[in-house]
């Protein structure tokens, strides 16, 4: 049996990094690691960095934890710089997909990183690939350069590249589809979803010396035939309840639309909660993936962000893009109902919306105010949505949580007073002189709040009012999943007469996808027309990116609807991108200037 050794818990104000290299270890009087945490990122001691939470909540327990940041992968140095650890090797990609850290959605390389020193993806002045901070696919290589340095150490995935490339899933840079990460790793486990519970039960499960790492809530596991038929009873004979059997890789191989139902099939799964297990036959394994993790109750993240942060960037490497973007911002919402067909947040995070106590929210606003380089601004009171943050559900939740397509639940039960008070708690707060709502934010929700909505316009607005209409043509709205124009143009007019009635002079900087699945020029051109009729200027927009874990995504790569499954015009080539892209540079040229094209990586920082 491997016991559990209990470390002294660090107090409230020891906010010291956490190791990322073994002589910082040794520093600590330690001989011996629990568990390492290898991520594509540089580490930054914040609770918008996923790796951070984990880590902190992992040290909070007592278990001595390290994290190697962005190492090498021509080598075995960095891995073998410590011991194996005695529960357990995790990896992570990073806050980010690699592929989408590394490439466009057009699949040019980015030279770009705002998650690596300097935002520099290269490790010198070489630009090639084996040069870069973060590889391709890195949960694959990182898990190889792992079992090399460390043997039959456990290693677990997670993070949000292995969370939606569990099962067959689409790579945009390779533009092919691929087996689950978790087989194609040869990893024990893999951790989707926010992953808190599942990692402290498996490390719980190993220093208390079980024997078995099955049934594991939040999890996946990788089974061969002979392991299947020995853990679990055959599907035929298994009750109807208990199992979703997805299409398996020769399947799909052989027939790609079979994509689109294991998406389709996914997302129900998720939505509901479902309590089945998932099986996919994958090449020569299974992947066997057990219920959710119940997600985090509001005390429960309200401790987790109470955890000892430093809140910066490990002194080794203190200049990060990512960092300056988010160090002046506080997390208040976790989860999405809202269900975007090209987003992945809800199949990550879950669509079930859980909110920080105001308390806990302002007393993390107090903290950051007394660190000697706030600036008096609280840059961003947010997350996945913001004007989620209090919502609940009047009959206690439904199978479809789908709460804003294609209009507000009228069961959704919004909490706009306490928004209220939680702006004015923080705006109280000593030190504070801004505080500005920068995450997205949902215009037909808003327009059922509308005090909430005057008071944003009046005092928590950074600029521009950021909105995502996405597109206005119907029917891409309806394969976007998003709530129709005609919530667009209310919008508009209503904040327009607000900010007149507050005398104030607001602009919109609205956020557009072209060439989504099922988009044509003609398409494109309405758009162009519908925002200037309503003047609004296009300053930021990106191509679709195909990333795993989408609807979207498997829409792009069968051509078929999501609705009706009937064929669908999709622009995938890259001259056909750029057709429509170019439509709104030309149109908007001489207006305001060339629109900008932005990174999809603004749709996938928060965790």
């Amino acid at each position: 049996m491997i016991a559990m050794r209990q470390h002294t818990i660090p107090l409230p104000g020891d906010r010291r990094p956490l190791p990322i290299c073994w002589e910082e270890c040794r520093r600590r009087g330690w001989d011996e690691l629990d568990i390492l945490l290898v991520t594509g990122d540089a580490y930054v001691d914040h609770p918008s960095f996923g790796i951070a939470l984990i880590a902190r909540l992992l040290d909070s327990r007592g278990y001595r934890v390290a994290i190697l940041p962005q190492p090498r992968y021509d080598r075995l140095d960095d891995f073998r710089q410590f011991p194996a650890p005695r529960l357990f090797c995790g990896i992570t990609g990073g806050n980010l997909d690699s592929i989408v850290a590394n490439y466009s959605g057009n699949g040019k390389v980015r030279d770009f990183d705002a998650f690596s020193p300097a935002g520099n993806p290269w490790r010198g002045e070489e630009r090639s690939k084996a040069n870069r901070r973060r590889p391709d696919r890195a949960v694959l290589l990182y898990a190889q350069l792992a079992r090399a340095a460390f043997g039959e150490t456990l290693l677990v995935l997670g993070g949000i590249e292995a969370s939606l490339r569990r099962f067959v899933h689409y790579d945009y840079k390779q533009e092919k589809l691929r087996a689950s990460s978790l087989t194609d790793a040869k990893a024990d486990l893999l951790v989707y979803g926010m992953g808190e519970r599942a990692v402290l039960t498996i490390a719980e499960r190993i220093a208390g010396g079980e024997a078995t790492l099955d049934g594991i809530p939040g999890t996946c596991r990788r089974l061969s035939d002979k392991e299947r038929q020995g853990k679990l009873p055959e599907i035929a004979g298994a009750p109807a309840d208990h199992w979703l059997l997805l299409p398996s890789w020769a399947d799909i191989g052989r027939n790609p639309a079979l994509f689109l139902d294991q998406e389709l099939q996914l997302d129900h799964h998720a939505r509901a909660a479902s309590g089945k297990i998932v099986l996919q036959r994958q090449q020569s394994h299974w992947v066997i993936q057990y219920p959710p993790a119940a997600p985090l109750g509001s005390e429960e993240l309200d401790a987790l962000h109470a955890l000892p942060f430093s809140r910066r960037p490990h002194p080794a490497a203190p200049d990060i893009p990512a960092y300056r973007m988010i160090r002046d911002s506080v997390t208040i919402v976790r989860g999405c109902s809202g269900n975007c067909s090209f987003c992945a947040i809800t199949r990550h995070q879950g669509p079930k919306v859980i909110s920080r106590s105001r308390e806990s929210i302002v007393t993390e606003v107090k903290l950051l105010s007394r660190m000697d380089d706030f600036g008096g601004t609280i840059s961003d009171l947010g997350g996945p949505t913001a004007n989620l943050w209090g919502t609940s559900c009047a009959i206690g939740g439904c199978a479809r949580n789908d709460c804003l397509y294609p209009r507000v639940c009228p069961n959704l039960q919004v909490a706009e007073q306490e928004f209220l008070q939680l702006l004015d708690g923080v705006a109280a707060v000593a030190g504070v002189e801004h505080v500005f709502i920068s995450s997205g934010l949902r215009m037909g929700l808003l327009l059922k709040t509308p005090a909430l909505l005057r008071r944003i316009i009046e005092r928590h607005t950074p600029g521009a009012m950021k909105i995502a209409p996405e597109h206005t043509d119907a029917d891409l709205l309806t394969l976007m999943h998003k709530e129709p124009h005609a919530v667009l143009r209310q919008f508009i007019r209503t904040c327009r007469q607000m900010a007149r009635e507050l005398g104030q002079d607001l602009r919109f900087s609205p956020y557009i996808i072209t060439a989504h699945p099922g988009s044509s020029k003609s398409q494109v051109r309405q758009l162009v027309k519908d925002l200037r009729a309503l003047e609004l200027q296009v300053r930021a927009f990106q191509d679709f990116t195909p990333t795993p874990g989408t609807i979207s995504t498997a829409m792009f790569v069968t051509g078929r609807r999501r609705d009706t499954k009937e064929p669908l015009t999709v622009p995938k080539n890259a001259s056909e991108r750029k057709k429509q892209r170019e439509i709104i540079e030309r149109e908007y040229l001489k207006a305001s200037g060339p629109a900008r094209a932005s990174r999809p990586a603004r749709r996938t920082t928060k965790r």
